[in-house]
């Protein structure tokens, strides 16, 4: 692909604590495509998502957002950089005391000096964009599962971002709702022009939205490549991932019987 990169991931390390999440991790995010980023459970796909928003330090390694390094950026650019950006949180993360209308303008408060009746017709307008048109004055208990997932991509874009970040968008969803939420974020990169990051494990979808795949495991980058180029890849890890498959697992008997006990193999109690 010759478009820019618009997120560059390079060499990053993290931790939680003493354990090690993501290692080594090297990416390249270009504009205007969808990169869907998969794996299993505990694989580090969430935690990539989060470094990438800025909401985490790195080990080491660093990650250039929009052409800016997020690790050398105070606090003053770090605001000014995500108005550059969306986030459609996996639950929706809408403000039950809110209703969907006030949801969505909820951006436009923080970041503009627009007036009320300037910020409620975007809010209209975007709920336009989602299929939501006339559910403003509704409060977020009212809505289905699908519709509270929409209003979060309406307030997500409500600024037109240049990379819109989601979190797992179809979870929860049933396979009706979640091909047609499908339908709309492709029809958001092509309307609008935006890079989008996907965060899934749900395959179908995957398939359906990404122009290229992230495949992660353990914390490592396993593969990066196009829908038929995952599908078609040799590596064992993968098929299992694809057919939903568990792999077999080798217990080390030392190992089992130090976590058991606590203790190392010196008998040296491990805390």
């Amino acid at each position: 692909m010759d478009k820019k990169a618009v997120i560059e991931v390079r060499d990053l390390v993290t931790h939680y604590g003493a354990r090690k999440i993501l290692d080594q991790v090297t990416l390249d995010i270009h504009q205007g495509e969808i990169m869907v980023i998969m794996g299993g459970s505990g694989s580090g796909k969430s935690t990539l998502l989060r470094y990438m928003l800025g909401l985490e330090h790195a080990t080491s390694g660093r990650i250039n957002v929009l052409g800016q390094e997020l690790g050398a950026l105070g606090v003053k650019e770090m605001f000014e950089l995500r108005k550059k950006t969306g986030v459609a949180f996996q639950g929706g993360a809408l403000f039950s005391s809110m209703t969907v209308g006030e949801n969505i303008m909820l951006p436009l408060y923080e970041h503009t000096r627009l007036d009320r009746k300037t910020m409620e017709i975007m809010a209209r307008l975007k709920l336009e964009v989602v299929n939501l048109a006339g559910f403003e004055n509704l409060m977020p208990a009212e809505l289905s599962g699908g519709m509270i997932k929409r209003a979060a991509v309406a307030r997500a874009i409500i600024m037109d971002p240049k990379i819109l970040f989601m979190d797992e968008p179809s979870a929860g969803l049933d396979p009706v709702v979640s091909s047609a939420l499908d339908d709309l974020i492709l029809r958001l990169r092509d309307a609008m022009g935006m890079t989008v990051v996907v965060v899934t494990h749900e395959l179908e979808s995957a398939f359906k939205i990404a122009d290229r795949i992230t495949v992660l495991d353990k914390g490592k980058i396993l593969f990066v490549g196009t829908v038929e180029e995952v599908r078609n890849n040799p590596s064992e890890r993968i098929q299992n991932l694809l057919n939903r498959r568990p792999e077999d697992t080798t217990v080390d008997p030392d190992e089992y019987l130090r976590r058991l006990t606590g203790e190392d193999l010196g008998g040296n109690a491990v805390l």
